[in-house]
């Protein structure tokens, strides 16, 4: 067994991204897309430096991840994850509080996570969170032909 304060969290480093994309591949509603290559995340890691996060036992193992950038006025979060054998100890908490550390130190008022609608855990993660669920807008998405 673990303890939670044995439980590191540190900012995302691009040699993690091998082992968190493992642990994003495991996880039940968080669907994976073709931005999520290594090269795409060691891209966004690089334009959002130090705002991104990992968590880590104490033998290095990582069991849980997200993604955190801003464009200037809004932070945007992107699968947070938590290994199902460490959930509901804050761990999750923990990893959005350093985002938010980050984003306040940067100055930046709000933020938006992007969860699926039927990644029910997800959901509910949020909203007992105090995340708000708008009704006003909607996110709309189109691809860009690279």
């Amino acid at each position: 067994m673990y303890s939670a304060s044995s439980i590191a969290i540190r900012p995302f480093a691009t040699s993690d991204i091998e082992r968190a994309l493992k642990l994003w591949s495991g996880i039940e509603g968080l669907g994976l897309t073709e931005s999520d290559s290594e090269e795409a995340i060691e891209s966004f890691l690089r334009r959002n430096p130090g705002f991104s996060a990992i968590a880590t036992t104490a033998a290095s193992e990582v069991i849980g991840a997200v993604l955190c950038g801003h464009n200037g006025r809004a932070g945007f979060l992107y699968h947070l994850a938590v290994a199902e054998s460490h959930r509901r100890c804050g761990i999750g908490t923990r990893l959005v509080g350093f985002c938010f550390a980050r984003l306040a130190e940067a100055k930046i008022p709000r933020c938006n996570a992007f969860v699926y609608t039927a990644n029910n855990s997800g959901n509910q993660f949020w909203l007992q969170s105090g995340w708000n669920d708008p009704t006003t807008w909607k996110v709309l998405q189109k691809h860009v032909e690279v």
